[in-house]
């Protein structure tokens, strides 16, 4: 899964061909989405949700429901024809989080089917399908940032334009960032479809001041590259606070109360900056501070009513291996 450091949204077409110089910086953690495929001696179907304690069997793909949470599963299952297998599925995130885990599991469903199929598809491919299939899933656009940490892992800028969009690794050691990272669920869900759709459909409307803000997010994602790259971590910081800040005059409706006090804990006790991943509205605050405050200020956290999850940097991406059944 991932964190989204600077400049989210902009990556939802048309938005980042309005923009120049649009990019999103984000950093893969180590919080995983899992799929197991095992074959079956049928043309059956079963699956399972280990997070929601669910599982469905069907005769055919066609019969399986086009609800939650089988939905996506379900539009992954037909694009591959899958037929014949008991599929399971796990993930780390907290339903609503923020941080990319229905695109992760989605990575990692499509690329196991891939698999099962034999077909070799390429990483853009693959991720063409995943990012797809989730706007049939959820009935709006989606951005094309969630699908490569996933992939790839590690610490990126993928930049956007009319010749498409390119993925850079960026030069910047996974441990300091490790070192200085806390990511803290809310404890509520947020709703990515809706804020998003009404940013979107503000700029394209062109409602006052969101084409301004979306200029002014463009320069933050610039100034923290640099930021990153050099390892100026205060700077990062600060970045961190404007590119929130700005956030928070696209839409009222990216922050709540609850939120806003979250955050201040976090700063009070020496956070050098902190910003609601994703869409905002709930789900999951990821907070840059010193190694020598991260103590105070996860426990600031903590005591304001949020839970953290333990994460660092993930180098490693999609992992396809052979191994022993799907659990039980």
């Amino acid at each position: 899964m991932r964190i989204d450091l600077a400049g989210a949204t902009l990556d939802i077409w048309p938005l980042y061909l309005y923009h120049a110089g649009a990019q999103t910086l984000n950093v893969a953690v180590t919080l995983r989405a899992r799929c197991w495929l095992q074959t079956r001696n049928d043309r059956r179907l079963t699956l399972r949700s280990l997070d929601t304690d669910q599982w469905i069997e069907a005769d055919h793909r066609s019969t399986l429901p086009d609800s939650t949470p089988w939905r996506l599963l379900k539009r992954i299952i037909d694009f591959f024809d899958g037929e014949g297998l008991n599929i399971v599925t796990q993930s780390d995130s907290p339903i609503g989080a923020g941080i990319a885990g229905s695109s992760a599991l989605n990575v990692a469903t499509c690329a196991a089917l891939a698999r099962w199929r034999g077909r070799d598809l390429s990483p853009e491919a693959l991720l063409g399908i995943a990012m797809n299939v989730e706007a049939q899933v959820i009935d709006v656009p989606t951005g094309v940032q969630d699908y490569r940490p996933a992939y790839y892992g590690g610490i990126s800028a993928v930049e956007m334009g009319v010749g498409g969009v390119t993925r850079v690794a960026l030069d910047v050691d996974p441990v300091s960032l490790s070192e200085r990272l806390i990511v803290a669920h809310t404890g509520a869900s947020r709703e990515s479809a809706i804020n998003n759709w009404q940013i979107v459909k503000g700029r394209i409307d062109r409602e006052p001041g969101i084409a301004t803000h979306f200029d002014q997010i463009c320069r933050v994602a610039g100034t923290m590259r640099k930021a990153l790259i050099a390892a100026d971590w205060p700077e990062v910081g600060r970045q961190l606070n404007h590119e929130w800040e700005l956030r928070k005059r696209l839409t009222p409706r990216v922050t709540t109360p609850a939120i806003d006090n979250l955050i201040e804990r976090a700063r009070r006790t020496g956070a050098l900056g902190s910003k609601v991943c994703g869409a905002g509205g709930g789900g999951c605050i990821a907070s840059l501070a010193a190694p020598d405050d991260i103590l105070a200020v996860t426990s600031a956290l903590a005591d304001g009513g949020a839970t953290i999850l333990p994460c660092k940097v993930d180098t490693d991406g999609l992992q396809l291996t052979l191994g022993p059944a799907p659990p039980a």
